[in-house]
């Protein structure tokens, strides 16, 4: 039984609820509360995530060194296909394609550099000679 009588000082009183919330709020260590849920998540006050260099996102572990939305530092970019919606977010051509976009132009004049074309004769001068 958890009440107390002022009058019989040799009994033990475990601590009532109230006593209980107000050792989490006043700041006795989290292990002498002996709780992992509600009244320990605002103590906590570091951070386990930061911004990832690739994808810009707040989800680069700390202490794990790996981004749980991209997957960097892995070579490749972490994609599943049960997120069918979110690898087509990400895709190739939902970006700038700075020099992608210029390649299939290239390729079907079959991939020339630092050479001129040569100026066909016009239909005008044909006609004069």
């Amino acid at each position: 039984s958890e009440f107390r009588l002022k009058s019989d000082p040799e009994r033990v009183a475990l601590p009532t609820v109230a006593e209980r919330e107000h050792n989490s709020l006043v700041g006795i260590p989290f292990h002498l509360t002996k709780t992992k849920g509600t009244s320990s998540f605002g103590k906590r006050h570091t951070k386990t995530h930061t911004l990832c260099r690739r994808c810009g996102r707040r989800a680069f572990h700390n202490q794990k060194k790996t981004c749980a939305q991209c997957g960097y530092p892995s070579a490749k970019t972490r994609s599943y296909n049960w997120s069918v919606k979110g690898k087509r977010r990400k895709t190739t051509g939902t970006g700038r394609m700075r020099y992608l976009k210029h390649v299939s132009r290239r390729f079907k004049n079959g991939f020339r550099e630092g050479s001129m074309t040569k100026k066909k004769p016009s239909v005008a001068s044909m006609d004069t000679s």
